[in-house]
C-alpha cells in the first residue's frame, strides 16, 4: 500500500518558511528559525557534525521524519540553495526528485541520495517519487512555491508545521496564494516542547 504525501517545515509565528533572498539563507533570521533542530542529537549525526546532540521529543520528531520518508520531492530554487549548501553526502538518503525545467542526467551523492530532474511536472515527478519510496512516505522537501503548487493541486495528505518562537516580518509565506476553497485541514496534534510548537494536520478537499 503506498504512503501518504507529506510536508514537514519550521515556520515563524508570523507565517514565515524561508527569507526572499536564496543568499540570506544561513543568515541570523533563518538561523533563529531553524533553532530548534541544530542541538538535536539525530540531526547532528545525519549531518556528521559530531557525536552528542540533545536527545527529546524533538530529537525524535526529526527522527521519524527522517525515517517515514522514501523519496523527497523538491522544487529547483530549493535543490540549488542545497546543491551549494549541503555536505558531500547530502543528508537525504534517499532517491530526490527535482521540478526543474532543465534537462540533467541523474546525480549521485555518496551516502545514498541520487537527485533526479523531472521536467514534465509535479505530477510526474510525484509519480516517480511514490514508485521509489515504496510503501513509506514521500516528502514534499520544499521550497515554498513548490510545497504550494501540491497543495493547491489535493496532492498533500498530511503536513507537520514547527512552529517557532521569532518573527520574521517578511520573505516566503507558506501558504501565501493557496487556495483556501478547496483545502479543509484536520488537526491531527499538537506537541509543545521547550524550543517550538509541533502541529500536524491532515488534509482534506473542502
Amino acid at each position: 500500500m503506498a504512503g501518504k504525501v507529506f510536508f514537514s517545515v519550521s515556520m515563524s509565528l508570523d507565517g514565515f518558511i524561508a527569507p526572499e533572498s536564496s543568499e540570506e539563507l544561513m543568515g541570523r533570521q533563518w538561523m533563529e528559525l531553524q533553532q530548534w533542530i541544530f542541538p538535536q542529537r539525530f540531526f547532528r549525526e545525519n549531518l556528521k557534525l559530531g557525536e552528542g546532540g540533545e536527545e527529546g521529543r524533538d530529537n525524535d520528531i526529526a527522527r521519524e521524519t527522517f525515517e517515514r520518508t522514501g523519496a523527497s520531492v523538491m522544487g529547483k530554487r530549493m535543490f540549488d540553495a542545497g546543491e551549494q549548501m549541503w555536505p558531500e553526502e547530502a543528508p537525504f538518503h534517499t532517491p530526490v526528485f527535482v521540478v526543474t525545467h532543465e534537462k540533467r542526467d541523474p546525480w549521485e551523492r555518496p551516502g545514498g541520495t541520487t537527485f533526479h530532474f523531472v521536467n514534465d511536472g509535479i505530477e510526474t515527478a510525484l509519480d516517480q517519487a511514490r514508485e521509489a519510496a515504496g510503501d513509506r512516505d514521500v516528502r514534499i522537501a520544499g521550497g515554498g512555491a513548490t510545497i504550494l503548487e501540491y497543495v493547491n493541486a489535493g496532492l498533500i495528505d498530511e503536513f507537520s508545521i514547527a512552529l517557532s518562537p521569532v518573527l520574521f516580518g517578511s520573505g516566503i509565506r507558506l501558504f501565501e496564494g493557496v487556495d483556501a476553497g478547496r483545502v479543509a485541514l484536520e488537526p491531527v496534534r499538537a506537541e509543545p516542547s521547550p524550543r517550538v510548537t509541533h502541529l500536524t494536520y491532515a488534509v482534506r478537499e473542502r
